[in-house]
C-alpha cells in the first residue's frame, strides 16, 4: 500500500533527511520532525520557504507530482514587497521570461493577509515600504521559481509558504506537524 505523508515544514528546515552541507553548525532536516522508513520527498521546497511537503514510497507517484511534465499545480501564498498593479500581476499571467527561460502562466490574485502561523525569525518589517499578499499557482518548480517571478516583475518575495499541491492542502497542520493522506 502506498504512503503518502503531508507535512507542514517550518522555515530553515531542509527538505532532505540529512545535511551534507559544509557548515560547521548542524541545520534542521526532515529527520528532525519525521521518523518513518522509506519515504522520501516528492520535490522540494526551499530551507527559506515554509509549508506543503509531500513525502511518499511510492516512486512512481514521487515523480508524478515533482516532475513539471505532469503540471501539477502548487498554490502559494507569497508576501511581497511593494503593491503590485495590474500590469505586475498579468506579466505573471502571462508568463515571465527568467535566466533559464520562459515561465508557465500562473494564476495570481491579490489577497487579504491570511490567518498563519507567526514565522521564526520574524519577516524583516519596513515602515516606508509597504507589502501585500498574493495567491500564486504554477505548474513547474523550477529552482526558486515563484522568488524569482515576483522579483522579476520589481515586488520581492518576503514570505512563502505553499498551501496546496494538486488537490493535497496544508489546511489543519502547524508547522511541523505531518499526517498520512
Amino acid at each position: 500500500m502506498t504512503r503518502l505523508i503531508l507535512f507542514n515544514k517550518p522555515y530553515g528546515v531542509l527538505s532532505q533527511f540529512t545535511d551534507s552541507g559544509t557548515s560547521d553548525s548542524p541545520r534542521a532536516t526532515l529527520s528532525d520532525y519525521i521518523d518513518l522508513p522509506r519515504v522520501y520527498p516528492a520535490g522540494r521546497l526551499d530551507r527559506d520557504s515554509e509549508g506543503l511537503l509531500l513525502l511518499t514510497d511510492d516512486g512512481k507517484l514521487q515523480a508524478r507530482i515533482a516532475s513539471p511534465r505532469f503540471k501539477t499545480a502548487k498554490t502559494y501564498l507569497v508576501q511581497v514587497e511593494g503593491l503590485p498593479d495590474e500590469a505586475a500581476l498579468d506579466a505573471l499571467r502571462q508568463g515571465v521570461t527568467l535566466n533559464d527561460g520562459p515561465t508557465r502562466p500562473a494564476r495570481v490574485r491579490r489577497i487579504d493577509p491570511p490567518a498563519l502561523w507567526p514565522r521564526d525569525p520574524p519577516v524583516r518589517w519596513r515602515k516606508s515600504v509597504p507589502d501585500c499578499w498574493l495567491e500564486l499557482t504554477i505548474t513547474e518548480g523550477r529552482n526558486r521559481q515563484v522568488r524569482r517571478m515576483t522579483a522579476h516583475v520589481d515586488h520581492p518575495t518576503l514570505r512563502l509558504v505553499r498551501w496546496r499541491i494538486g488537490d493535497w492542502t496544508l489546511d489543519g497542520l502547524v508547522p511541523g506537524q505531518w499526517r498520512d493522506a
